[in-house]
């Protein structure tokens, strides 16, 4: 009997301008598995126009890549926010806001804690940016994510916009100096 093969290396990296066609192909399979109207996000125009607002140096795309193939197993986005007047008058002032966007792992590289480290890179790289606040919303359907959004530090927060979808969970987590240290080196973006 032989043992089990074990997964090869998996890199988790910033996505490059020539990495567009797999973040959009990424991002494409993400909405199809959503199978949710999200256009009330301006989505058309986001994928369109990317990198757009997920472009350094505010924003980040990072890539889960298998490392002796080169295939692409998810992405991870995340780009400034700015939040609402009324949803800011019940917070600290002066804080920096991200929002994390677009999180998704090809079912081939599922159960790899491929959707983890790129949370975690994710978390690491908006800290370094200097980001105090880091924010998601999902559905309830997506328990596996919720899940990991809470051991990742995620508590769910008061809606910060308005979602015509049902059911919604909005979700914040701080972002300190000891976030910056976790992780991989700070990417840089040609």
């Amino acid at each position: 009997m032989t043992a089990p093969k074990s997964p090869t290396p998996v890199i988790i990296r910033p996505a490059n301008s020539t990495d567009l066609p797999a973040i959009k192909a990424c991002f494409q399979e993400y909405t199809d598995w959503l199978d949710e109207d999200i256009s009330f996000q301006n989505y058309s125009e986001e994928f369109a126009n990317l990198p757009g607002k997920y472009a350094p140096p505010t924003g980040g795309l990072i890539l889960a890549v298998d490392e002796p193939s080169g295939d692409v197993l998810g992405c991870i986005a995340f780009r400034p926010l700015n939040l609402d007047d009324d949803f800011v008058q019940s917070r600290q002032g002066g804080v920096r806001s991200c929002e994390l966007k677009r999180l998704y792992v090809y079912p081939k590289a599922r159960g790899r804690q491929v959707a983890r480290k790129l949370i975690q890179q994710a978390i690491k790289t908006a800290a370094q940016i200097g980001y105090d606040e880091m924010f998601l919303d999902t559905l309830p359907k997506m328990q596996p994510a919720i899940g990991l959004y809470k051991s990742e530090g995620f508590t769910l927060t008061q809606p910060y916009y308005y979602s015509p979808l049902d059911g919604v969970l909005f979700f914040s987590r701080p972002l300190g100096s000891e976030d910056a240290e976790h992780g991989q080196n700070t990417p840089s973006y040609p």
